[in-house]
């Protein structure tokens, strides 16, 4: 679980005790282990993580993660977004080069995206951000709010990110793949301390999607195209669902 050479890579996984629909959600049980136990356990088996944090702002969340083995970093509970907070925990690391948000509710990520996303930034000192991506095919997901999508260049970076059906298809492209977001961000460590200086944008608060934030400001996002469709947690019926996968 270490990377090599000069680049040193920190994965967080931010855990908060409150949530609309389901509050607690990272100290639910799935198969005998609190849900971001899960995560944390994926992580371990990473490759290029040379250290591994929970961050979290409840003191429950701290002492569970602490019993069983992993980092945690106490941290503000009035952050008014989640890249708030990974940028507080990663200042004590400060030898980190580089950092990955690693969302706490999904039990099954694959630990080689995250390899691949912090590769991704270590070979190339140009890309500010990373993130990834899965093809959409499914006409109901497509037009759903709540399912980000992700329009790319050519070189494969984002031009843009939307809760609406993108791009509108005014006549059938054989070449026109469509995406879904996945919502896992690897940073350059002085990006991360950038982004968090800047005010929100006017198409973050519109979209209410924070990675808007660092296209406005001309940074570049480049997706990875991945076939991990692991799902995340949101609410009781989806713990319960991915707990039969796991027993």
């Amino acid at each position: 679980m270490a990377s090599s050479g000069k680049h040193h890579i920190l994965g967080i996984i931010p855990a908060r005790w409150a949530s609309t629909r389901f509050p607690g959600k990272p100290l639910h049980l799935i198969a005998g282990k609190p849900l971001v136990q899960h995560v944390w356990e994926r992580c371990q088996q990473c490759r290029n993580l040379d250290a591994i944090a929970i961050a979290t702002d409840d003191v429950r969340i701290c002492e569970a993660a602490t019993a069983f083995g992993a980092s945690v970093i106490m941290t503000s509970d009035s952050h008014p977004t989640g890249t708030d907070r990974i940028a507080e925990a990663a200042r004590a690391f400060p030898q980190a080069s580089h950092v990955i948000n690693i969302q706490g509710d999904e039990p099954l990520i694959d630990p080689a995206l995250i390899d691949q996303l912090a590769d991704s930034l270590c070979e190339d000192p140009g890309i500010s951000m990373a993130t990834a991506a899965n093809p959409l095919m499914d006409d109901d997901l497509i037009k759903d709010p709540n399912v980000v999508k992700v329009v790319l260049a050519l070189n494969g970076d984002a031009l843009y990110f939307s809760r609406s059906a993108i791009p509108f298809q005014r006549s059938k492209s054989p070449e026109l793949t469509l995406y879904r977001h996945k919502g896992i961000y690897a940073y350059r460590r002085d990006f991360l301390e950038q982004f968090v200086s800047w005010p929100p944008s006017p198409l973050e608060l519109a979209e209410s999607l924070e990675q808007l934030r660092a296209l406005e400001n001309n940074a570049r996002i480049k997706v990875l195209i991945t076939d991990d469709e692991s799902p995340g947690v949101d609410t009781l019926e989806q713990a319960q669902a991915i707990e039969a996968l796991l027993i």
